[in-house]
């Protein structure tokens, strides 16, 4: 139930909020915007309120607006409050507003985090890997780093960030045990690993894992807002050099993307750990979202967009029926890779041998 309830509160407000960019920027333009719904399907509740109609409907998966004039198949007049009848540049900014407030979403909520309290591995040690330097240089579950080659550490971020760059290079470990400071001298090795994109790269360790300690280290206000921009920087680079990666079969998809079954195990994982986790979760996927949605892809956001571009250098749309096919194809294209993705979630989480043990019983 706390699985469920995480998913549905945090897929929908990453949706609405998405729908409310583009809801927002086209009132402030003067489009109308006939309906904003909170979920989809049939209507439970609503009110209308001038030419809107807010809803809350049954499905509670998110949420859409419905534009004036926003197809030609709705009989245009060329008024200026429909969508089609707005030039190119304020279209492309309606469309982009959702995954751009998507994007300042996941901002905020990193900078929030980091100003409420980050939760961070502390430096102790919680297990030593049989047959590694760490066993035999003498280091013992339950060892505090305190510094290496006199850099001092104070999270286990710190600890990995220094080993693995160290080059095979001696390295002198001041430890805390049992109350008492002591040094270690670890030599540590190399080892081939696999990167997140697809890749292999050569990095030096020594065999230790950390405690699972953790400390939450709140920042200041400036502080805070530089690391969320930092985290969602980093966030952006990887998610689009990850994209890339899969695109040029460096990445298998399978290991690039998750559905809705993935993030539903997901968030309820992060409920379960504490609200900072959901709302770390939260902003991850509204990053996600954001630059998703934006690929050049028909049926999402960037496609739209792509079409706008062509029209501004072509100076006169693209033709309807021409509109109507790519788009099909992209929603075909679309609906494959989500089954691959259903199917690949379904694989990894294990559902079909959950299934087959409930029909066993």
């Amino acid at each position: 139930m706390l699985s469920l309830i995480s998913f549905i509160v945090v897929l929908s407000i990453l949706v609405i909020v998405h729908e409310f960019g583009h809801f927002i920027v086209a009132k402030k333009m003067g489009v109308r915007v006939e309906k904003f719904s909170i979920g989809f399907g049939q209507e439970i509740i609503g009110i209308t309120r001038q030419e809107t109609r807010y809803s809350i409907s049954l499905i509670p998966l998110g949420g859409y607006v419905k534009l004036s004039g926003e197809t030609g198949s709705e009989g245009v007049k060329g008024e200026k409050w429909e969508y089609l009848s707005r030039t190119v540049g304020e279209k492309m900014r309606i469309i982009f507003a959702g995954p751009l407030l998507n994007y300042i979403l996941a901002f905020v909520i990193f900078s929030f985090v980091f100003m409420a309290g980050n939760p961070t591995l502390t430096p102790t040690i919680g297990k030593i890997m049989p047959g590694y330097p760490a066993e035999t240089s003498g280091l013992k579950p339950g060892d505090k780093i305190l510094d290496i080659n006199g850099n001092k550490v104070a999270y286990w971020e710190d600890v990995t960030n220094i080993v693995h760059t160290s080059k095979n290079q001696e390295m002198n470990l001041a430890v805390e045990r049992d109350g008492q400071k002591i040094s270690i001298v670890v030599m540590p090795r190399s080892q081939e690993t696999d990167t997140i994109f697809g890749s292999r790269k050569s990095i030096s360790i020594i065999g230790i894992a950390p405690s699972g300690e953790v400390i939450y280290v709140k920042y200041g206000f400036f502080k805070a807002i530089y690391m969320g921009a930092e985290k969602l920087w980093t966030l952006t680079y990887i998610t689009c050099r990850a994209l890339w990666a899969s695109v040029t079969g460096a990445m298998p998809i399978k290991e690039s993307m998750t559905g809705p079954i993935g993030i539903f195990y997901i968030t309820g994982q992060a409920a379960k750990l504490g609200l900072v986790y959901l709302l770390q979760l939260m902003g991850v996927l509204s990053a996600s979202l954001a630059i998703f949605n934006l690929l050049p892809v028909p049926v999402l956001d960037g496609g739209h967009i792509l079409f706008l571009a062509i029209e501004k250098i072509r100076r006169k749309p693209v033709s309807i029926k021409m509109q109507e096919n790519v788009t099909q194809v992209g929603m075909s294209l679309l609906i494959v890779l989500m089954l691959f993705v259903f199917y690949n979630d379904f694989m990894r989480f294990g559902i079909f041998e959950k299934i087959a043990h409930i029909f066993k019983k």
